[in-house]
């Protein structure tokens, strides 16, 4: 993602690539670069190290990292505040799957019940993905105090077959599939009686990240403070 980010960067006219940051103990080169905008495609690790100094030093962040915690957020939050430097963070950058997320929300009133399906490669390290988890929160914040069908599973034959539950994906089931030839996939399927609904999502190649990706760095300095996912960039 960062060699790809780093591609498109140079590639679009409106925006100077000025800087490569493979390390936290290069976070100077940041400031020697003189640096508007930083994208952070790390891990939770190292952006607990980078976006606080990156709002120290008051440059905006757009954070494509995972494993990102709620208290991350939070900290986060308080951390940029209304400073000068701004913070991003998408759980995946492909519009296709923004859109996926949002139709997904606006479903979820209307059906009993629903689970989650995503795909990724073989190299991915956390499950489920931010994506799936950030779904299902949004599914269920748009349920307000309606919740979903009682599951009918009595037994787990294999445990773990009905996928992972519980507060952190709200009450949703989801299931991570890790498979070589994969890239970024997702189903989100809805059902009530007689009737369901598939809403699927396919990112083929890391190219349909970076539209999103540049859409945050020209639009970062415009949206105060921190913000979650890139629905408010689009006006949806």
């Amino acid at each position: 993602m960062g060699s790809a980010t780093c591609a498109a960067v140079s590639a679009d006219p409106e925006l100077e690539l000025v800087a490569r940051v493979g390390h936290t103990d290069e976070l100077r080169t940041f400031a020697d670069a003189h640096c508007d905008v930083v994208v952070d495609f790390t891990t939770a690790d190292a952006s607990r190290v980078t976006l606080p100094w990156l709002a120290m030093h008051g440059v905006h962040a757009v954070v494509g990292t995972t494993g990102l915690t709620a208290a991350d957020v939070d900290s986060l939050r308080a951390t940029f505040g209304n400073g000068p430097a701004h913070c991003l963070i998408v759980p995946n950058f492909a519009i296709s799957a923004v859109l996926m997320m949002r139709f997904a929300e606006i479903a979820a009133p209307y059906f009993d019940t629903a689970e989650i399906i995503e795909y990724h490669h073989d190299r991915k390290i956390d499950a489920p993905s931010g994506t799936a988890v950030s779904t299902a929160e949004r599914m269920a914040a748009a349920r307000g105090d309606a919740a979903w069908a009682v599951d009918p599973t009595e037994r787990e034959v294999l445990p773990g077959a009905r996928g992972g539950v519980g507060g952190g994906v709200a009450g949703v089931h989801v299931h991570s599939v890790r498979m070589r030839g994969m890239v970024a996939h997702q189903d989100v399927i809805l059902g009530a009686a007689g009737q369901s609904l598939t809403i699927r999502q396919d990112s083929y190649d890391r190219e349909s990240f970076m539209p999103g990706v540049l859409l945050a760095c020209k639009r970062i300095a415009d949206h105060p403070g921190l913000t979650l996912g890139l629905d408010t960039y689009l006006g949806i």
